[in-house]
Protein backbone atom coordinates (compact mmCIF):
# COMPACT_ATOMS: atom_id res chain seq x y z
CA UNK A 1 0.00 0.00 0.00
CA UNK A 2 1.04 3.83 -0.93
CA UNK A 3 2.42 6.28 2.19
CA UNK A 4 0.12 8.42 2.82
CA UNK A 5 1.30 12.16 2.69
CA UNK A 6 -0.15 15.64 3.69
CA UNK A 7 1.49 18.57 2.00
CA UNK A 8 1.43 21.48 3.33
CA UNK A 9 2.56 24.73 2.20
CA UNK A 10 0.89 28.22 1.75
CA UNK A 11 2.01 28.44 -1.51
CA UNK A 12 0.11 26.39 -4.06
CA UNK A 13 3.43 25.91 -6.49
CA UNK A 14 5.38 24.43 -4.06
CA UNK A 15 2.77 22.21 -3.02
CA UNK A 16 2.05 20.74 -6.98
CA UNK A 17 5.55 20.47 -6.92
CA UNK A 18 6.03 18.01 -3.82
CA UNK A 19 3.21 16.47 -4.62
CA UNK A 20 4.58 15.60 -7.99
CA UNK A 21 7.86 14.31 -6.84
CA UNK A 22 5.77 12.03 -4.39
CA UNK A 23 3.20 10.84 -7.29
CA UNK A 24 5.55 9.96 -9.86
CA UNK A 25 7.50 7.73 -6.86
CA UNK A 26 4.46 6.01 -6.02
CA UNK A 27 3.40 7.87 -2.61
CA UNK A 28 0.06 8.94 -2.35
CA UNK A 29 -0.93 12.28 -1.71
CA UNK A 30 -3.79 11.92 0.72
CA UNK A 31 -4.30 16.39 1.44
CA UNK A 32 -3.56 19.76 1.03
CA UNK A 33 -3.31 22.40 3.51
CA UNK A 34 -2.36 26.10 2.84
CA UNK A 35 -1.88 26.94 6.75
CA UNK A 36 -0.84 25.70 9.93
CA UNK A 37 -4.67 25.99 11.01
CA UNK A 38 -5.81 23.88 8.26
CA UNK A 39 -2.84 21.59 8.38
CA UNK A 40 -3.90 20.63 12.24
CA UNK A 41 -8.05 19.74 11.02
CA UNK A 42 -6.58 17.38 7.60
CA UNK A 43 -4.65 15.61 9.98
CA UNK A 44 -7.48 14.89 12.44
CA UNK A 45 -9.54 13.96 8.55
CA UNK A 46 -7.07 12.06 6.56
CA UNK A 47 -4.97 10.36 9.48
CA UNK A 48 -1.60 10.66 6.91
CA UNK A 49 1.48 8.15 7.50
CA UNK A 50 3.81 11.84 6.95
CA UNK A 51 3.38 15.65 6.82
CA UNK A 52 5.72 17.78 4.62
CA UNK A 53 5.31 21.09 6.59
CA UNK A 54 6.11 24.70 5.94
CA UNK A 55 7.85 26.82 8.51
CA UNK A 56 6.42 30.28 7.80
CA UNK A 57 2.91 30.73 7.15
CA UNK A 58 0.14 32.63 7.59
CA UNK A 59 -2.94 32.16 10.14
CA UNK A 60 -0.77 29.38 12.37
CA UNK A 61 2.96 28.96 11.56
CA UNK A 62 4.43 25.11 10.96
CA UNK A 63 6.18 24.79 14.40
CA UNK A 64 3.41 25.73 16.20
CA UNK A 65 1.08 23.77 13.47
CA UNK A 66 3.92 20.42 14.41
CA UNK A 67 3.00 20.97 18.45
CA UNK A 68 -0.49 20.99 18.20
CA UNK A 69 -0.46 18.06 15.39
CA UNK A 70 2.04 16.13 18.24
CA UNK A 71 -0.89 16.37 20.89
CA UNK A 72 -3.16 14.98 18.64
CA UNK A 73 -0.86 11.82 18.00
CA UNK A 74 2.23 11.92 19.51
CA UNK A 75 3.61 9.47 16.57
CA UNK A 76 2.71 11.87 13.99
CA UNK A 77 5.80 11.61 11.62
CA UNK A 78 6.61 15.12 10.13
CA UNK A 79 9.05 16.58 7.94
CA UNK A 80 10.08 20.44 8.04
CA UNK A 81 10.22 22.66 4.96
CA UNK A 82 12.26 25.84 4.92
CA UNK A 83 13.74 28.16 3.09
CA UNK A 84 17.35 28.94 3.05
CA UNK A 85 18.38 31.03 5.82
CA UNK A 86 15.61 29.71 8.71
CA UNK A 87 18.25 27.33 11.10
CA UNK A 88 17.02 28.57 13.92
CA UNK A 89 13.45 27.76 13.09
CA UNK A 90 14.58 24.59 11.83
CA UNK A 91 16.30 23.56 15.13
CA UNK A 92 13.20 24.69 17.21
CA UNK A 93 11.47 22.69 14.59
CA UNK A 94 13.73 19.51 15.44
CA UNK A 95 13.19 20.04 19.53
CA UNK A 96 9.53 20.06 18.89
CA UNK A 97 9.09 16.88 17.00
CA UNK A 98 10.02 16.99 13.24
CA UNK A 99 11.83 14.39 11.90
CA UNK A 100 13.80 15.91 9.19
CA UNK A 101 14.02 19.17 6.87
CA UNK A 102 14.56 20.02 3.49
CA UNK A 103 15.37 23.06 2.24
CA UNK A 104 13.44 24.94 -0.23
CA UNK A 105 14.13 25.18 -3.59
CA UNK A 106 13.42 21.04 -3.60
CA UNK A 107 15.63 18.79 -4.52
CA UNK A 108 13.83 15.46 -5.77
CA UNK A 109 16.25 13.21 -4.41
CA UNK A 110 16.20 15.28 -0.89
CA UNK A 111 12.74 15.02 -0.50
CA UNK A 112 12.20 10.92 -1.41
CA UNK A 113 15.27 10.24 0.86
CA UNK A 114 13.39 12.44 4.08
CA UNK A 115 10.67 10.77 3.67
CA UNK A 116 11.76 7.17 3.13
CA UNK A 117 14.46 7.64 5.91
CA UNK A 118 11.11 8.80 8.10
CA UNK A 119 9.24 6.14 7.18
CA UNK A 120 11.30 3.38 7.74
Amino acid sequence: MANRILIVDDAAFMRMMIKDILTKNGFEVVGEAADGLQAVEKYKEVNPDLVTMDITMPEMDGITSLKEIKKIDPAAKIIMCSAMGQQAMVIDAIQAGAKDFIVKPFQADRVLEAIKKTLE
